[in-house]
């Protein structure tokens, strides 16, 4: 069976998957070359009820991606912008005001297949002569040091495992990822490595 399409990424997976700073998909998403959107509870305001996925003024909060910042760093939202919309809502009444993490912030899948296709970065995956790899595992290498860099190891390795299972199957065209004993045998040595050093 195969999953449809996502509906978003969050910021910290587009990281990931661009190889990019959360500083530097500010800056695009304040240059209007992409929105950054979060979901809300619904609020009341003149009259007119807000809810779901709206898009965030990152030049409001443009600390919160800074490469020192912790990533579990608040920060309170005063105006949104509900999707399709040009102005933005200020948010009259201070007891409604969004406190939102950098983890709740996110990038339309739509929107992100379309920046990459924009920047040809569509086949950047892909290795650079020869074969083809079946598996893009320097990528999946890349997305753990970062994973390991700003959240720690995993509890087990068999999550450690299972995130890889993840990655693989968010980016997999056609649902095909690598089998469990597969990606234990590439990952194995490097999560009793780092036990070892803990």
């Amino acid at each position: 069976m195969t999953l449809p399409q996502r509906t978003f990424f969050t910021v910290q997976e587009v990281t990931i998957r661009w190889d990019c700073s959360p500083y530097d998909l500010a800056g695009w998403a304040i240059a209007g070359k992409l929105d950054i959107v979060t979901a809300i509870e619904p609020i009341e305001q003149g009259g007119e009820v807000l809810a779901g996925l709206v898009v965030v003024p990152v030049a409001d909060i443009l600390s919160m991606f800074r490469r020192w910042e912790s990533w579990q760093a608040k920060r309170s939202v005063r105006r949104i912008r509900m999707q399709g919309q040009q102005g933005w809502t200020m948010i009259a009444d201070p007891s409604d005001h969004i406190e939102i993490e950098l983890a709740d912030l996110m990038v339309l899948a739509d929107e992100v297949y379309q920046f990459e296709l924009l920047n040809g970065m569509a086949n950047r995956w892909t290795d650079p002569g020869g074969a083809p790899s079946r598996y893009d595992w320097e990528g999946l290498y890349i997305a753990l040091i970062r994973r390991v860099h700003f959240h720690g190891l995993p509890a087990t390795q068999a999550e450690w495992i299972a995130d890889a299972q993840a990655w693989f199957a968010e980016r997999s065209r056609n649902g095909e990822v690598p089998d469990e004993s597969t990606i234990r045998r590439r990952l194995g040595p490097i999560w009793k490595s780092l036990q070892e050093d803990a």
